[in-house]
């Protein structure tokens, strides 16, 4: 089965992740650390963060050398921020030690990062090196099932089944496309069905149709 996805035009608001491609350049570094803020958090509060911490500290090895305090400090307002500031500075010891300061581009090399997992390491892959990879987040995983394209328990599942049934040519796209719908149309809690386009085809509406029914 081949499934294919669209851009929606509607939704205009730039992912964190997507405007840190754009501004950086698709910088490895700063979007694989990036991507470790943004766990949890709200995009507005992760682009701002983002921004803050790479005015003081410009790549792998100043962070690495920095005060874990005043990593703290500075991303203080994120959520999980002293976990956070831990991680970002042992990756960043690793990547100056092991890798000579350069984002390793294949996901097995980003694995081994503490605290990366396979949505980061995937986001990594897509986001800085344009590399087809499915980040699975919670926007991912409820979308799928919603619609009916997987019927999955874990993200992990999720991603094995979206590479079997997404074209790979939509891969790059897919999780900004579906991150920008979770966050606008189809909500966590109340979803907007009323304006999705995706409706007539979505195993969700269809079955809240027939409950109402009832």
């Amino acid at each position: 089965m081949e499934t294919k996805l669209n851009n929606s035009d509607n939704l205009v608001r730039l992912t964190a992740l997507k405007e840190l491609q754009m501004e950086e350049d698709n910088n490895p570094f700063k979007i694989l650390i990036g991507t470790i803020l943004s766990a949890r958090s709200r995009d507005e509060n992760t682009s701002k963060i983002v921004r803050k911490l790479f005015q003081k500290y410009k790549n792998a090895r100043e962070l690495a050398n920095a005060d874990l305090n005043d990593i703290k400090s500075i991303i203080h307002s994120i959520g999980f921020y002293n976990t956070k500031a831990e991680r970002i500075k042992q990756v960043s010891r690793i990547i100056v030690e092991k890798f000579h300061g350069i984002v390793p581009n294949e996901v097995e090399d980003l694995l081994e990062l503490p605290g990366v997992g396979r949505k980061t390491a995937n986001c990594v892959l897509v986001y800085a090196f344009n590399k087809p990879a499915i980040p699975v987040d919670i926007h991912v995983h409820r979308i799928s099932n919603r619609i009916g394209i997987v019927k999955t328990q874990n993200p992990k599942k999720t991603e094995e089944e979206l590479i079997k049934k997404i074209d790979r040519k939509y891969w790059l796209i897919l999780n900004n496309t579906f991150v920008r719908y979770g966050q606008n149309i189809c909500l966590p809690i109340r979803p907007k069905c009323e304006i999705c386009s995706l409706k007539y085809i979505c195993n969700y509406y269809l079955n809240q149709k027939k409950i109402i029914k009832i």
